[in-house]
């Protein structure tokens, strides 16, 4: 087995179920269903489906260190306790997992037989895979290679599953199974060789019940429309896929969901009227909330038709770092072509003009124009021609979007506060959707040169937001729009605040390649205790509070991890296996064992939130990587 090649789990975190995962479990082993309704279904049959099981697989990530990490899904498969294999995907599909930060995806609606799952196998491939880190901001290549240093090509990775973590799937219920890919805790990236590094450990979860709320996606052409139930269906066809079924999902809607078909916004039963008329095969995304409890989707958002990107027109998905009179600069791109597969290209120039459309999420009818568009934006950018090379040097792609369409997304600020005033609250600006402000050239931006926006000193309009509870010096993260370019200050509009206690936080640590015997100080069901002074600490030694990085190695104690309450997910990762627990004492019992005195500990990495006073980190997600002796 490769270096590279982990094992995945699946953990249980129903309500009223106490603890989760492998190791000292006392609750007895889930029942199978009937084993005659299994024998009877036949996943290549369509006339045995009525007794046939559904598994909706979503698929997710947790914020890393890469612009881009695109890699092919070959095979997901999954295994009854009588050994028998069914395959859920239908054909390999390609993937960016730096999609799915805030979002996850509806992959596949498969079709299996009741059962209870015990075990799977997932598989990867990296022959073609396109992977870009940053560095000094610029975007940088990077090669992805197992512990040994050997380029990883392809990988299956297995699932094993506990008695208490079996996936159980029944007739006329469909069960739920989201993929999480942890790029932060899998990867130790080297960005100063050329291509860079990225040492992979794969570390994957997998979560029936999520600890981490996201938003939803669904995409693929729509099948039926059911305009009185308010609702329609689509046959599945997630990650810009142009070929394949990947089963069918119903997508609910509301009064209030917005819709764009072809360019022209409609609401609620006139958008399914719409769609209607658009006609089965009419492409189709969708954006929303999943509920677990009865595996719903309700779309907030949809796009049908040449509004879908790529649907007849090349477009962009990406950042405006620069606009100078009605050209854009664009960086961290996805450029999705209307007659190739989408591809990372971080920088694209941008052509825009008085008939260029304009609209922003959220804001249904609202008049918006190009003279909305400004530095900081997230958009997605519809060209009206083909998209074309400029020169050899960078950038080299060109996309006229002057009889096109632009969509402004909700865009995501870090920094650090600097006053908070009535209305407003200044801002040492760090990073914008996870970039670098040091990339961002807002000239242009202000009513007067004078006033263009400065990240030292970035004036962000609260209204009539709470912002009682932040202080001058801490992290903040603020989430809406930036001003009408040449309109500044204010420089940003914010719709969403969060304040340092509540900024997602993230630990990482790791002792080197022989890890550490002694990673605590103290060890027991009240917490643990890291001991920061320990000699064996390598260079991943940090607490991330948005934009603050916190070196551990230079805290003036141990700083202690606590779990959260609500959700949480805990895990203990060998070189063979991998055990989830959502109890936090039979987590630590479990790390007491395992820490034996001959087991050295590689890496831990968590997420939650920190107090900084305290030293104190509560954690949602705690996860531990030991060496077999």
């Amino acid at each position: 087995m490769p270096a590279f090649t982990r094992f995945l789990a699946l953990t249980c975190l129903a309500t009223g179920l106490a603890a989760c995962g492998g190791g000292g479990s006392s609750a007895p082993p889930q029942s199978a269903p009937d084993p005659i309704a299994a024998a009877e279904c036949d996943p290549a049959n369509p006339a045995t489906h009525a007794e046939c099981g559904t598994v909706l697989l979503g698929l997710t990530d947790a914020d890393g260190d890469f612009l881009n990490y695109t890699v092919d899904v070959v095979s997901l498969s999954l295994e009854t306790a009588n050994g028998r294999v069914v395959e859920t995907l239908p054909r390999t599909t390609r993937i960016n997992f730096t999609d799915y930060v805030d979002l996850t995806e509806l992959v596949t609606a498969a079709t299996v037989p009741p059962a209870t799952y015990v075990a799977g196998t997932i598989t990867l491939d990296y022959s073609a895979a396109e992977v870009f880190v940053e560095q000094d901001g610029e975007a940088k290549a990077a090669v992805v290679v197992d512990q040994d240093g050997n380029a990883v090509d392809q990988t299956s990775l297995e699932v094993q599953l506990s008695n208490r973590d079996r996936l159980i799937v029944t007739r006329g219920r469909p069960a739920f199974l989201q993929l999480d890919f942890d790029l932060a805790a899998s990867h130790e990236v080297d960005v100063v060789p050329t291509p860079a590094i990225a040492v992979a450990e794969a570390f994957i979860l997998a979560e029936i019940e999520p600890v981490d709320e996201k938003s939803f996606r669904v995409r693929g052409p729509v099948t039926d429309v059911d305009v009185d139930g308010m609702a329609y269906s689509i046959a599945l066809r997630p990650f810009r896929d142009r070929e394949g079924e990947f089963g069918s999902a119903t997508v609910n809607t509301l009064d209030a969901t917005e819709f764009e078909i072809d360019g022209v916004a409609f609401a609620g039963s006139a958008g399914l009227q719409a769609l209607e008329a658009a006609g089965a095969g009419t492409p189709s995304v969708a954006f929303g909330t999943f509920e677990v409890a009865d595996r719903s989707f309700t779309a907030e958002r949809v796009l049908a038709g040449t509004s879908v990107p790529g649907a007849g027109r090349d477009a962009v998905f990406g950042s405006i770092i620069a606009r100078s009179g009605n050209t854009l600069t664009v960086r961290g791109a996805t450029f999705i072509p209307r007659d190739r597969r989408a591809h990372f290209h971080d920088d694209v120039l941008i052509e825009i003009g008085d008939a260029t459309r304009v609209v922003k999420d959220g804001h249904g009818g609202d008049p918006v124009s190009i003279a909305d568009l400004s530095v900081g934006q997230r958009v997605t950018v519809l060209g009206s021609q083909p998209a074309t090379a400029t020169s050899a040097d960078s950038p080299s792609l060109f996309v006229d979007a002057t009889d096109g369409a632009v969509r402004m997304h909700l865009t995501r600020l870090s920094g650090i506060v600097n006053e908070v005033l009535p209305g407003e609250t200044t801002v040492d600006l760090q990073s914008i959707d996870r970039r670098r402000v040091s990339i961002f050239d807002f000239t242009g931006t202000g009513a007067t040169p004078a006033e263009d926006a400065a990240p030292d000193d970035y004036q962000v309009a609260t209204g009539s937001l709470v912002v009682s509870a932040f202080a001058a010096g801490e992290p903040i993260v603020a989430k809406g729009f930036p001003t009408a370019f040449g309109s500044a200050p204010p420089d940003f509009t914010g719709r969403t605040l969060i304040d340092f206690t509540e900024v997602r936080s993230k630990l990482g640590l790791g002792w080197g390649p022989e890890g550490t015997l002694a990673p605590f100080l103290s060890l027991s069901a009240e917490g643990l205790v890291l001991d920061n002074a320990n000699p064996d600490i390598g260079s991943r030694q940090y607490i991330k509070q948005g934009p603050v990085l916190v070196s551990l190695t230079e805290l003036p104690s141990g700083t202690t991890l606590v779990p959260a309450s609500g959700r949480t997910l805990f895990s203990i990762k060998t070189r063979d296996s991998i055990r989830l627990y959502s109890d936090f004492v039979d987590f630590t019992d479990d790390l007491s064992l395992s820490l034996d005195g001959a087991t050295p500990m590689r890496s831990l990495h968590a997420y939650g939130s920190y107090d900084a006073t305290a030293n104190v980190f509560t954690a949602t997600k705690i996860g531990v990587f030991l060496l077999n002796p």
